[in-house]
């Protein structure tokens, strides 16, 4: 139990840790929960320099944001979905990730696009080769995980979650692959 409590409340998860019984390290926070971590080799599709691609990616996306959220345009990233404009290298990596995208910019949507379909008045990041564009989100937002999708209060039992919070609340859970 304490393990599930660790990322919600962790100061008094750790504490419970130090008074159970048995063998164990001296944090639970230090634990591995998830038996099937393993090792990315440079190899691998979605190795070191693809995630710090990603990463890159995330850090021009979130200086825009942060701009949008001065003018006053969205309160939270949560507010936003983001259109990319991508040359060739940028657009096969980016759409690796699939619909998981958008949990990597902590937006409510995130869309990636070939750079030919580049509107005039996207926005070009610190990036060559990736432009992007802001939108203000005009879905109700889910009370669950807030983020605002278009299928919020199309399940009847749960008319006021998301497709997915629905699954995580009344289903098997949601099978998330790579974010």
């Amino acid at each position: 139990m304490t393990r599930w409590l660790a990322p919600i409340i962790s100061y008094t998860a750790d504490e419970i840790w130090q008074y159970l019984p048995g063998e164990r390290s001296a944090s639970v926070l230090l634990e591995t929960w998830y038996q099937g971590l393993f090792k990315l080799d440079d190899g691998s599709d979605m190795n070191r320099e693809f995630w710090q691609t990603v990463m890159n990616v995330r850090t021009a996306v979130s200086k825009e944001l942060e701009k949008s959220r001065s003018r006053g345009e969205i309160g939270s990233s949560l507010n936003a979905e983001v259109e990319l404009y991508c040359n060739a290298e940028y657009f096969d990596v980016l759409n690796r990730l699939e619909d998981e995208l958008h949990f990597v910019f902590i937006t409510s949507n995130a869309t990636v696009m070939a750079e030919q379909f580049c509107p005039e008045d996207a926005i070009q990041t610190e990036i060559d080769g990736v432009r992007l564009k802001v939108i203000v989100s005009e879905h109700q937002k889910c009370v669950r995980c807030w983020h605002q999708r278009y299928d919020v209060g199309e399940h009847a039992q749960h008319p006021e979650l998301c497709g997915r919070c629905v699954k995580n609340v009344a289903g098997s859970g949601e099978n998330r692959k790579f974010a």
